[in-house]
């Protein structure tokens, strides 16, 4: 474990020392775990500019524990290493329910390898940073809780699992369900799957529309299957054919797929384990944006802890003989499928995902952001951004508002688009035209002066009159 933290966190700090990871979306918990250490909870600003807390985006105040700490450094990094850590750590559930179930030390170390060598798990851990990630090792732990029947421990951890996200009330809400058919336990079954469900009501229905003004942005993402909650259910009754062709894409097949080859399909043999996957599964497969089904993405935080402890479980029903085989073709299979797609150093998609600048490009960048002092309300193009988000107010380029300096890299024409745009197609895009008329914009404004330009990095200061 300490190893596998060590590696991903120097690849980590590799990645933002070379200014590949971005405001969307390490910046922005920056900035909210930033804004709690001031006074002002999970304060943040969004793309268009508006100061909000965050909350109206997403339900995951967890971010708040990690105020003290960043208060001793504050470091994106320090995010960034929780992060790496707390994934490290669902070694343990794993090693322990294997050593139950298998009675076995050494398919249960084995196993507990499989989980680290799992791609996917290595991909998000080194996603810098998103709250639902957390959310993997702590459903490992409530799966060893409830599998010992250690309720107050289990009901601890789900409070932690509800504060990552507000989807993850429903895979809890499965997983009260499983408890209660899986292991005869009624009682606490079902009140686990109320409160599960209960949670991501609540978030959705109550505390987005509240702190946005508005039903939740993310609506969007399910336009074509209902656009909202209740719509996506009146069209699994109205229009089922609607649904099935949402999650029947290729893109779909393809990403159970990979989900499923490093583990064998093992987890197939404790089908009511896994099915607790389901919620997030249909979640993401429904989504209309490509990331959801990226299984390198954050997305799968409620999808990966059940797989891998059903693959635990299912691996304990085969007999005796054939359980240590069967868990090394598992470890091999993951670790052959991390030696295709990364994302440890040398293979080959280690450095797909965000794009490395060009040194000089780096080097600008250093010496661009160091400009910008401290706490002064910033306007930045997205990978400038990561750097710049620990303030009040940050403007993502070419939102300017009350912005007293510019960052402008010419060669990031990443721009953020807002939940809800038309026809978007992503969260975001690349608008090189966009960006360049941005710039040239402020060259020629007598209310800015260029302060600084180096490879296509330009820094702006607003004319004090």
């Amino acid at each position: 474990m300490l190893m596998w933290s060590a590696v991903l966190f120097a690849l980590v700090r590799s990645s933002f020392l070379e200014f590949r990871f971005g405001r969307y979306d390490l910046g922005n918990m920056v900035q909210a775990v930033w804004s709690t250490t001031q006074g002002r909870p999970l304060e943040t600003t969004l793309g268009t500019g508006e100061q909000v807390t965050r909350l109206a985006v997403h339900v995951d105040p967890i971010l708040v524990l990690f105020a003290p700490l960043f208060a001793l450094w504050p470091s994106p990094l320090l995010l960034a290493g929780v992060q790496i850590a707390a994934c490290a750590l669902g070694a343990l559930p794993v090693f322990w329910l294997a050593r139950r179930h298998l009675a076995s030390e050494k398919a249960a170390g084995l196993l507990a390898l499989t989980y680290l060598a799992y791609p996917w798990l290595a991909w998000t851990a080194s996603d810098a940073m998103h709250p639902v990630t957390l959310a993997i090792p702590l459903f490992l732990y409530a799966i060893w809780f409830l599998d010992s029947d250690r309720i107050v421990a289990f009901a601890l951890c789900a409070l932690l699992i509800a504060a990552t996200g507000e989807l993850m009330g429903l895979p809890l809400a499965a997983l009260g369900l499983w408890y209660w058919l899986a292991r005869g336990q009624r009682r606490s079954g079902l009140a686990i799957a109320a409160a599960g469900f209960a949670w991501t009501l609540l978030a959705v229905k109550v505390v987005v529309p509240h702190f946005h003004g508005e039903e939740s942005p993310f609506y969007s993402y399910y336009a074509s299957v209902g656009g909202s909650p209740e719509g996506v259910l009146r069209t699994l009754f109205t229009d089922p054919g609607a649904i099935a062709e949402a999650l029947g894409t290729h893109r779909d097949l393809l990403y159970l797929l990979a989900l499923s080859v490093p583990l064998a399909g093992t987890f197939l043999l404790a089908p009511m384990l896994a099915a607790v996957a389901i919620p997030q599964l249909a979640a993401n497969g429904l989504s209309s944006i490509e990331g959801a089904t990226d299984p390198s993405g954050h997305h799968i935080a409620g999808v990966i802890p059940f797989l891998i402890a059903a693959a635990v479980l299912g691996v304990a029903r085969l007999p005796s003989a054939r359980r240590i085989p069967a868990v090394a073709a598992m470890l091999a299979l993951s670790v052959a499928f991390s030696v295709l797609v990364g994302p440890w150093p040398g293979v080959p998609g280690e450095r797909a995902r965000y794009g490395a600048p060009a040194a000089d490009q780096v080097e600008a960048l250093r010496e661009a952001v160091v400009l910008v002092p401290d706490g002064a309300a910033v306007a930045a193009t997205n990978k400038a951004g990561s750097h710049l988000s620990a303030r009040r107010r940050f403007f993502s380029v070419p939102v300017l508002r009350d912005a007293e300096w510019v960052v402008v890299d010419t060669r990031d024409p990443w721009i953020p688009l807002p939940p809800g745009t038309p026809d978007r197609p992503t969260w975001g895009r690349k608008d090189p035209a966009l960006i360049l008329a941005f710039s040239v914009r402020l060259e020629r404004s007598s209310s800015w002066r260029k302060i600084y330009e180096r490879s296509g990095v330009l820094v702006f200061q607003k004319v004090r009159r």
